[in-house]
């Protein structure tokens, strides 16, 4: 008999207490804790525990005020806090699971003037200059690191994980590049490091031997001035001997001008960098970033890259992830496609966090998919994001579905989503989509326009029929050297070697990224990823930076990006991902135009000009033009059966086309089929 996943799935052995397999479900701020709703907060992780993550770790709790990530940050600083706390351990527990409690002092990355630091070297990416700490201040910071973890312990979490990744307060002690100091607490390695192991050493003290303590190590930087892997390598042996059970890796600081846990990152691509500690520590070693398929996750272990595997934002995506890998049915695992969109980006933005693949994760008490008492028929028309998930839902509840598409397969506009490169997740998400569809017994009609007469008898009517590209009426926008994004991403179109794309909102990113890259995408190459990017091993490198810096390969085409607004080019895009994508296109070469007014189009290319005065006239030379204006709502249908008196339910882009919005889409259509 096949044993699935032999790796992931056998137990770990901590000497106190046994995990059940290898799979951490990583720290993830979601901003639940500062609902107040503790309920809420204990059937998320209480999900998770019964799809089988063998240990949890939350999202970020500050030690003290000044330690918050923002101001109200959640903590436990009273015995109510504790009090809440226990609901959700106990629920944890009930449900078969482990949860450690991440401790996470922000230092210079706190958003408020209390923050403190080593010294007082402002973040690029918070406005705040922090305040430098002096000898009882640190004391002050260790002793409420040490208060949490007695905290932790009484409100019956399993463990603690100490943050000491990701250039937050332990990290800014450990480098040069934020530790200017000269006293006992800077300076030489051993004096840089003496905070991390004084920490890890006093909680070991005050909760004593059977608690799970796990420390957050930041393997590599990828800042200037930061660890080499010597170092690295040194803190991980005296972390070990002050107490640590586990050692968790964490990869890159969030000021790092490196991508690491977007869709464009390579699957697995730091697991080498874990690998390299493997052996020369005694205590089990976590890799992580980008693993999030059991199959992933079992190579990585078989390949020797550390004893276990930490995954985030895939326990977003599907809270069954473990239960499902072991009853071999892993392709019905929802995929996380790392976007980003409604996760961090939401985190980002203090609003509470989900996931574009499942709008339940966050929402487990509010949005509830129940067996309905009344089965309907129900047509969804348009098998895009929102028409699938309104198809699937309804037909998990108990509907009979039927899915109508003029295409002749389902996926609406992820298809063209999943040509950019660095966008091969969506492959994924469609699959799973088709499994889904199937698995739930959902009818489908591909290739038949649907209309009123093949609605007739359905007892709920869903027009999901999606966008159609918006018309920017340039003159001389029909020649034959103009074409639309959508005949350039389903190849209905060649593009030729000098190219100007009309819009700079996400579609015109995208179709310039694919536009550059010609179909060669360093994300399926991890060393193309590392030099396109500068990333090298950090026994090479202080920090993993390659003393080179990035090497890009040369743009296939010479591209230049319009837009009418006068603002950033992707102003509007991701708040966590914006600037990859930006920094990509430009690493191409590709200039952004802002603030122009498209004249015409001729044979010598897009006339332009600038501002409400039309002022300073050019010719943008190019062999096509690509128009990526934005989208209107395909509302023909709709419109036509709700002339007919047929009551019909509108979503996605037919309800508001706004870019290709996935996101809202699959949530609109999660949310609609729960009602019906």
């Amino acid at each position: 008999m096949t044993v699935l996943y032999p790796h992931l799935l056998s137990p770990l052995d901590l000497g106190f207490t046994t995990l059940k397999n290898r799979v951490l479900m990583g720290s993830m701020h979601t901003n639940l804790e500062e609902t107040g709703d503790w309920n809420r907060v204990a059937e998320f992780y209480a999900a998770r525990a019964r799809g089988g993550a063998a240990l949890m770790v939350t999202g970020g709790m500050a030690p003290n005020r000044e330690g918050g990530v923002f101001p109200g940050a959640a903590g436990l600083f009273t015995d109510e806090d504790i009090a809440h706390h226990r609901m959700v351990t106990d629920r944890v527990h009930e449900a078969d699971g482990k949860i450690a409690m991440q401790i996470l002092h922000a230092g210079r990355y706190a958003y408020g003037p209390e923050c403190v630091a080593p010294s007082p070297v402002k973040s690029p990416i918070s406005p705040f200059p922090p305040n430098e700490l002096d000898e009882d201040g640190i004391e002050k910071q260790i002793a409420d690191m040490v208060t949490a973890a007695r905290r932790a312990q009484e409100a019956g979490y399993d463990g603690v994980e100490v943050m000491g990744s990701e250039g937050y307060f332990i990290n800014q002690f450990l480098v040069t590049h934020t530790n200017k100091r000269t006293d006992r607490w800077g300076g030489s390695y051993e004096n840089r490091m003496r905070l991390p192991v004084e920490i890890v050493r006093r909680v070991r003290e005050a909760v004593g031997p059977d608690f799970i303590l796990i420390f957050r190590i930041s393997m590599i930087d990828l800042v200037p001035e930061g660890s080499t892997h010597d170092e690295v390598v040194q803190l991980a042996r005296a972390v070990e001997a002050a107490g640590a059970t586990i050692l968790n890796t964490g990869i890159g600081w969030h000021e790092a001008r490196v991508p690491t846990i977007v869709t464009s990152v390579p699957r697995a691509a730091f697991a080498w960098v874990t690998k390299k500690l493997m052996g020369k520590v005694g205590i089990p070693i976590i890799t992580s970033n980008r693993i999030n398929t059991p199959d992933v996750a079992e190579q990585v272990l078989a390949d020797g890259c550390g004893d276990m595997v930490s995954m985030a934002r895939p326990w977003l995506a599907d809270a069954d992830f473990v239960t499902k890998a072991a009853e071999g049915r892993a392709a019905e695992i929802a995929p996380c496609i790392a976007c980003n969109q409604a996760c961090l980006d939401h985190t980002f933005q203090g609003k509470i966090s989900s996931c574009l693949v499942n709008p339940r994760a966050c929402y487990e008490t509010e949005l509830l998919i129940e067996p309905t008492d009344t089965p309907k028929r129900v047509a969804v028309v348009g098998a895009g994001p929102a028409g699938l998930s309104a198809a699937l839902t309804a037909a998990e509840r108990g509907h009979a579905v039927t899915l109508f598409d003029k295409a002749d397969e389902i996926g609406g506009q992820l298809n063209m989503a999943k040509q950019i490169p660095g966008k091969e997740e969506f492959w994924g998400l469609v699959d799973w989509f088709h499994t889904m569809i199937e698995r739930h017994g959902v009818e489908t009609r591909l290739g038949a326009e649907a209309n009123a007469e093949t609605l007739e008898g359905y007892d709920a009517v869903v027009v999901a029929t999606g966008v159609l590209p918006r018309d920017p009426e340039i003159d001389g926008q029909d020649a034959p050297n103009v074409v639309s994004y959508v005949d350039v991403l389903t190849g209905r179109a060649t593009a030729g070697k000098r190219v100007a794309v009309v819009g700079a909102g996400g579609i015109g990113f995208d179709v310039s990224e694919f536009l550059v890259m010609d179909g060669q995408s360093p994300t399926t190459s991890l060393p193309d990823w590392m030099r396109e990017w500068g990333v090298t091993d950090p026994d090479a490198a202080r920090s993993g930076l390659s003393p080179d810096g990035p090497q890009p390969h040369a743009p296939a085409r010479q591209v230049t990006m319009l837009q009418r607004k006068a603002e950033k080019p992707g102003k509007r895009l991701g708040k966590t991902t914006g600037w990859i994508h930006r920094a990509g296109l430009q690493m191409k070469a590709v200039q952004m135009k802002t603030g122009v007014n498209y004249e015409r189009i001729d044979a010598e290319g897009l006339h332009i000009s600038y501002g409400e005065a039309r002022e300073r006239p050019e010719v943008v030379e190019c062999d096509t033009v690509v128009l990526c204006a934005g989208q209107v709502s395909e509302r023909g249908l709709a419109d036509a059966l709700e002339a007919k008196g047929v009551a019909v339910h509108v979503i996605g882009g037919a309800d508001v086309a706004a870019e290709l919005d996935a996101k809202r889409a699959i949530d609109q259509g999660t949310r609609l089929a729960a009602t019906l």
